[in-house]
């Protein structure tokens, strides 16, 4: 069994067009009692879908627990769009029984369930399941997408997209990635295009996977819901065209944390943070400091070069006013010495 601690993701892939948000409105409709969030990745419909959605707004998922995220790639924006989008999600009042993401329709799966190994949310979240959807007459008739002309448009129209990708190695690496398949539009193709369209999937699968035929998004939300596959540890399992080191391996991220001297002013405190950010690549900040003269915590948030801070409460009687900060970056770029320099920690003089 999964932790129950940890908040469940569903990770919904396919192409333009295959029925993402036909299907996530279905199930914001027919939550099978789970109280779900939306986060939409279709940035080459910028917009679009995330209106579509919180059009269909109910108690369970309301418009407040649908999130856009339109600046690229979820798995190249982590640190400035995903991981707080998922700490905004976790911290609403009531929180998400569980977390739906839909994808861009050219985005490669596994990249993104890498991402969920950041230190951030590693040990709040898990991926329990992935869901491919496919076209059954586009598969059928060899095309995967269902609009080819619409899906190129969306591929020139995103610079973080390999251009040179056949969409049938796009389509493999969501087949190989998914839990179970869903085969859209079945009655628009008849059986015989079903059955060819099982037979492709079955062909390109490195495991048996279950295929379930859905028309209009309908399907209980059972069957795809509470899974428990923890994806993110299962990664050997799901292999990938793209396995080989490129620009979205994101998986090799370490962090440090560093006690820091009380300040005398928080501005130095956040052009240190920005300079590390700037000059040396960290990609997350967050912790507490001393402020000399205040009875209070300065709570210390930054992505990026983007801080910011708050006195979130009093210092406890006999509590060390020590600041503390945890230090995000991808491994080669964690150095102690150089981040310990900016943020003004002095080396101990040695023993005499």
């Amino acid at each position: 069994m999964t932790d129950l601690a940890k908040l469940p993701v569903t990770v919904i892939t396919g192409f333009l067009g295959s029925g993402k948000t036909t299907l996530i409105s279905q199930l914001m409709q027919n939550p099978g009692g789970k109280r779900l969030a939306v986060v939409v990745n279709e940035f080459g419909d910028v917009g679009v879908d995330g209106d579509i959605l919180k059009s269909c707004a109910i108690p369970d998922c309301p418009a407040e627990n649908i999130m856009e995220l339109a600046n690229g790639c979820i798995c190249c924006t982590v640190a400035d769009d995903f991981i707080p989008t998922i700490e905004a999600l976790m911290a609403l009042d009531p929180r998400p029984d569980h977390i739906l993401i839909e994808t861009s329709g050219l985005a490669l799966p596994k990249p993104l369930l890498k991402a969920f190994d950041w230190p951030d949310i590693r040990s709040k979240i898990t991926v329990d399941g992935v869901i491919a959807l496919a076209d059954a007459e586009a598969v059928a008739a060899g095309r995967f997408a269902p609009d080819v002309a619409a899906v190129d448009a969306q591929r020139e129209a995103d610079d973080s997209i390999d251009h040179e990708t056949p969409l049938s190695e796009v389509f493999e690496d969501q087949i190989s990635c998914a839990d179970i398949i869903l085969l859209t539009k079945p009655d628009l193709t008849g059986p015989e295009g079903v059955a060819k369209a099982k037979e492709i999937i079955a062909a390109e699968a490195p495991r048996p996977l279950p295929v379930v035929e859905v028309a209009e998004g309908v399907v209980d939300p059972r069957v795809i819901l509470g899974l428990e596959a923890a994806a993110e540890d299962d990664m050997d399992a799901r292999p990938s065209h793209h396995d080989a080191p490129h620009d979205h391996d994101h998986e090799d991220f370490d962090s440090i944390v560093v006690d820091i001297p009380e300040l005398a002013d928080p501005a130095d405190l956040v052009r240190a943070v920005e300079r590390l950010a700037n000059d040396h690549n960290i990609l997350r900040v967050k912790g507490y400091a001393a402020v000399t003269g205040k009875p209070m915590r300065l709570l210390v948030q930054a992505v990026g070069a983007r801080v910011r801070h708050q006195y979130d409460r009093p210092w406890q009687a006999g509590e060390a006013r020590q600041g503390r900060l945890v230090v995000i970056a991808e491994h080669d770029d964690i150095n102690r010495a150089t981040i310990e320099s900016v943020l003004g920690v002095h080396a101990p003089e040695p023993a005499e």
